[in-house]
């Protein structure tokens, strides 16, 4: 089990080597092909290489109308109030909502015998070869990984927030 130092060493420590090219589509789901490279603490010029498949589903808006009833559960009359307004002030508020699933069935992993920066740069080639416009390739902790790629999933959400919005505004949907 992660211990919270851990996950915020994790946190601290995830750089994105190479940021896919794509973002989250505004409407379909999308499959972003990682790879995340974590130094062995236990050997030297050690690495692990973790491969696989992180799906975003399709992004939505939450309206003022559903957000408010969100809000409302386990709160009291403030909240029914805040709630009222947001119903009445449709431009209030509006919230994107990401899904990601974290598909284990494709994870593989290998060992290579390099320093860390090699290896990032042997992998980043190995991507760019594959000319995968959503393959990714992170650096992070071998311990908490999978905290790396939530960090990975949380900045995938910020870069394509606005160019969701933008498109949904374009067809008139927002």
């Amino acid at each position: 089990m992660i211990q919270p130092h851990d996950f915020h060493y994790a946190m601290e420590n995830t750089r994105i080597v190479l940021m896919p090219q794509s973002a989250i589509e505004t409407f379909g789901s999308t499959r972003f092909h990682f790879s995340l490279v974590s130094e062995l603490l236990d050997s030297v010029d050690t690495v692990r290489v973790r491969s696989g498949v992180i799906e975003a589903e399709r992004p939505r808006i939450l309206s003022p109308q559903h957000f408010s009833k969100l809000l409302l559960e386990g709160f009291g009359d403030q909240a029914r109030e805040f709630a009222d307004w947001l119903e009445s002030n449709p431009d209030a508020a509006r919230i994107l909502r990401y899904g990601f699933q974290f598909r284990k069935t494709n994870l593989s992993e290998e060992i290579l015998r390099e320093p860390v920066e090699t290896a990032l740069e042997l992998v980043g080639e190995r991507i760019r070869k594959s000319e995968d416009p959503f393959g990714a390739l992170i650096a992070g902790v071998d311990d908490a990984w999978e905290v790396c790629l939530l960090k990975f999933s949380m900045e995938m959400i910020q870069r394509s927030a606005g160019e969701n919005m933008a498109e949904w505004k374009r067809r008139g949907l927002a």
